[in-house]
């Protein structure tokens, strides 16, 4: 009996020895890979995973000198407070129209101008036009705010310019808020379409281009090509991108709005991170400040979750 007992330890430990031997083998022969790899463990761990331990004072009367350990336990108040402030459904609904503009508007950018310079031949130009695109994306918001002011200033902007050319009065973009979100989506547009792009350029690149001469053989024009061979190619990496931008669905972009939105257009441009911002920070109610944090937070993991498993249903593949 002793004797099968020990058959069975020694088998046991030859299997694990078995299932360990190639990962401490890749761990060897690797180790530079892996070892390359422990700033950004450290970074995820550092911050992202360790402040979610934050997220409990979303639940308490935080109190700064007592510590999240010391605060009292209210539970669901600050959801309840939520919910019946008068601002927030403003706020809410203001998040909501930004998002859905930039998704409807902005999405597709980067798709149309990868499939446009997919289909440039002349390299230098093309690289050029590729160049110009990338180029806004690396200007911080702040520089993009002292663009607009100077391009779409009522009195000294070349936009304005034009429109008195015409005939018509000037335009105060910025404080007008029936043209805030439309400088708030386009300006997101230009300044971030050429990067969404490169993605979209990649996803091309990997395409077949016997696929394209079998079709051109076949008699098939541009039109043809494109709607059977480069859009099916196209549409996991459309799918899969588009499932984590619903997941951001209500991050409208602090910085952009903070930077641009002013007194007279806060109706229709204070946005959920601005509120987070304005009640967190300025009047303390650090609790409050998490707890509409939280339920975005908690939206966006639906949104995914929801996204990816009809993806899934449709015969796509999603991102898990």
């Amino acid at each position: 009996m002793q004797g099968g007992v020990a058959a069975e330890d020694r088998g046991a430990f030859n299997q694990k020895a078995r299932l360990a031997g190639p990962a401490t083998k890749n761990l060897r022969r690797y180790w530079d890979l892996y070892l390359i790899m422990i700033p950004g463990i450290v970074y995820f761990l550092a911050f992202k995973y360790a402040p979610m331990w934050g997220v409990v004072i979303a639940f308490q009367d935080y109190n700064v000198f007592a510590g999240i350990t010391g605060s009292e336990w209210i539970g669901l108040k600050h959801f309840i407070d939520m919910f019946h402030d008068a601002d927030f459904f403003n706020i809410f609904r203001n998040t909501l129209l930004i998002s859905l503009y930039k998704l409807v508007w902005g999405f597709p950018g980067p798709i149309i101008l990868a499939l446009l310079l997919n289909e440039v031949r002349h390299m230098s130009y093309k690289r050029l036009i590729q160049t110009l695109a990338y180029l806004p994306h690396f200007l911080s918001w702040i520089i993009v705010a002292g663009i607009l002011n100077n391009i779409l200033s009522p009195s000294t902007g070349i936009v304005n310019e034009v429109l008195g050319w015409f005939g018509l009065e000037p335009v105060f973009f910025l404080a007008d808020p029936s043209w805030f979100r439309t400088v708030l989506v386009a300006s997101d547009i230009w300044k971030e379409i050429g990067w969404g792009a490169i993605v979209y350029l990649a996803a091309l690149a990997g395409i077949d281009p016997q696929l394209y001469e079998a079709a051109t053989v076949d008699g098939a024009n541009k039109w043809h090509q494109l709607r059977h061979i480069t859009l099916p190619a196209l549409l996991p990496t459309v799918v899969i991108l588009f499932i984590l931008r619903l997941g951001h669905v209500l991050d409208v972009g602090f910085e952009q709005v903070f930077v641009l939105y002013n007194p007279m257009v806060y109706g229709v441009a204070d946005v959920i991170e601005t509120y987070v911002y304005r009640v967190g920070l300025t009047q303390a109610q650090f609790s409050f400040s998490t707890a509409v944090g939280l339920f975005k937070s908690v939206i966006g993991l639906i949104l995914v979750v929801a996204s990816n498993k009809l993806a899934k249903k449709l015969g796509h593949d999603g991102i898990w």
